[in-house]
């Protein structure tokens, strides 16, 4: 059986904060996939707060745990933190969250890899940007040949989950907001298992 290591690098989105089963997406679709039959090694290298550039600066983290005679593959999701304002500034600016993507994407180029895009926040004029940026991602992203599957529109549109989200920190969902965003990525067709 093949041996699969997939290595999910991102921010606190990736890593499931605000979800009581620990899990988050990231160990959702993998939990399913090694039910399904597939051999599966997962790292999540979400950190929370993390922007695109600093997911940039310790991309070196990928290498360590990639093996010649497995199937390595990647999946990247960030950008919310990015579109954060700190100081009446936002975190990153546009045009660097640009650059920082299109960097992270020719990274990405040495094994199968899949993006996912930011979700919503309890913040309108801040999901105004992540809209924004999404947008931009998946752009990017197609340029790059990676498969991008948004999740802002459709959890924009959910009330339940932005029900969900205000109740909890006011941007990251319990354990129903990820089945949800699960979901999405399943029924995108763009996962892999």
């Amino acid at each position: 059986m093949t041996d699969t290591r997939i290595c999910f690098i991102g921010d606190s989105f990736v890593n499931g904060t605000g979800d009581e089963t620990m899990l988050g997406w990231a160990g959702r679709l993998c939990a399913l996939a090694q039910r399904n039959g597939h051999n599966i090694t997962y790292y999540n290298l979400g950190i929370r707060r993390n922007t695109s550039t600093d997911i940039l600066q310790r991309w070196h983290e990928i290498a360590l745990r990639q093996q010649p005679d497995c199937d390595n593959r990647i999946v990247l999701s960030c950008g919310v933190n990015d579109t954060t304002l700190e100081n009446g500034a936002l975190r990153v600016e546009f045009e660097t969250s640009l650059q920082n993507m299109r960097a992270l994407f020719a990274r990405m180029q040495s094994s199968p890899g899949l993006v996912i895009g930011p979700p919503p926040v309890d913040d309108h004029a801040q999901n105004q940007h992540i809209q924004t940026l999404s947008n931009a991602m998946q752009i990017e992203a197609e340029k790059a040949g990676l498969p991008f599957t948004p999740l802002f529109d459709a959890l924009v549109q959910d009330q339940a989950y932005l029900t969900e989200i205000a109740q909890n920190d006011g941007a990251h969902p319990t354990s129903t907001g990820y089945n949800k965003m699960t979901r999405l990525i399943l029924n995108s067709g763009k996962w892999w298992f």
